[in-house]
This record gives C-alpha cells, structure tokens and sequence, in this order.
C-alpha cells in the first residue's frame, strides 16, 4: 500500500490517490476543450462516480468549489497536478530492453505527462548499446551513476520473474524511491521505498472470469455457414 500526502503532510487514503489522476485527466481534456467550469455531478458522470464521490475525493487537495458553479477547471488541474507531482518533471529510468521495456521507453505520452525516462537499462551484451530511440541502452553497471546524477525517483521493473527482485535491489541500493513493477514477482522493499505493480495478465485473468460468470453471448441473427457466406 502507498502512502501519498501532500504539502501540508495531511495523509490522502489510497482508495482517493487511485481516482485523483483519472480527475486530472478530465480537467486536463475539459480546460483544453475551452470548459472553464464543471460541476462534481458533472464530473461524476463522466468518471462514472457519484456527485458525493467527487466532492469527498476532491476536499483531499488544497482546491475548493464555487457553489452552483462547480470547479474552476484550470484551477482544479493545477492543483490536481501539484498534489500528484505532475507539475514537475519526474525522471524514471526502464530496467528490461525487452519488447516491453522499450515500448515504454518510446511511449510519447510519458513527456506529455511530465515522466522523463531517464535511461534504458539491461544485463546482456546482446542489447547493450542499441538505440532505443533517443536513448542507447546502457549496461547495468551504469545505472547507479545515472540515477544519482539525474535525480531519479521511479525505476521501472521490466525484466523476466527471476531477475525481478534483484533489479529491484539494485534500483535501491542506486537511491530510487519508487519502483514500477511490471512482472509476476512479489517484490519485497524497505517501508522507505513505494511499489506499483501493474500486472497486465492478472487483470486479464480477471476480465475472463468476469466474461465467464456473464450473461452468455447474445445471437448475431447469422449461422456461421452464413456469416461466411456473407464474406
């Protein structure tokens, strides 16, 4: 479980950290579509959130709505993004230069979301050197040195189960303070240190179940000897 707090040190419960950035992707999406102002019935509809929800969460940062008026939706991002650190550059270096490594490290939506990356990291020869586009690839022997010499915070876990708890170790011992954890493995960190996993396969897992236990698949009105035939 990760703690987050703001400036003041008031202690936001992780239930509330979890929707606080899908607020500021909305704010984001309404102040760039020219809406100066939303209301928290409003933004609950569009999050699917009750109004009561909204305004609950959002008595957690340092930003109050106006009566019948709603929220300032520039005012709302701004504080949205100094309660989340997204109004400030945060470097993260990627460990794995594999498929999913450097899927990461090319996504462009990391820069518009004030995450740098930093630095691609991995143990073999065989990719130690290679482009990843603007990056090169770096040998783990490398890493404390940019780390400490970029100030990062995050350190991105994209390597096979086995290797996953070393990573994290050496991402440590380098002085990261949160790690994102994308593989199967159970990563064990001192309390000083914050972990995210993020497990595409076990949410998929949990999708089929879901998909199972659902309504069964309505007809589509064709047989499949017709549907071919259609084709």
């Amino acid at each position: 479980m990760i703690s987050t707090t703001h400036n003041d040190q008031v202690r936001i419960p992780q239930s509330v950290v979890r929707r606080l950035p899908k607020y500021l992707t909305q704010a984001q999406r309404l102040r760039q579509a020219g809406v100066e102002w939303v209301s928290s019935a409003e933004l609950g509809e569009a999050l699917g959130l009750t109004s009561s929800t909204v305004r609950q969460d959002l008595s957690h940062i340092d930003f109050s709505g106006i009566s019948k008026r709603g929220y300032m939706t520039a005012g709302l991002e701004a504080s949205l993004s100094a309660t989340l650190g997204a109004d400030h550059e945060i470097c993260c270096v990627v460990v794995g230069a594999g498929n999913l490594g450097r899927a990461l490290a090319l996504h462009e939506e990391f820069a518009r979301q004030s995450f740098k990356i930093c630095g691609v990291f991995d143990i073999s020869s065989s990719v130690v050197g290679k482009k990843v586009g603007k990056l090169v690839v770096q040998s783990m022997d490398e890493l404390a040195g940019v780390v400490c010499g970029q100030d990062v915070d995050i350190g991105i876990v994209a390597v096979p189960h086995h290797a996953a708890q070393q990573v994290a170790d050496r991402l440590i011992l380098a002085g990261v303070r949160g790690l994102l954890n994308l593989t199967t493995a159970h990563l064990l960190v001192p309390r000083k240190v914050s972990v995210v996993d993020a497990r595409v396969l076990a949410s998929l897992r949990e999708l089929a179940y879901a998909v199972k236990i659902s309504e069964p698949r309505m007809a589509t009105g064709l047989s499949v000897p017709e549907a071919k035939k259609s084709t």
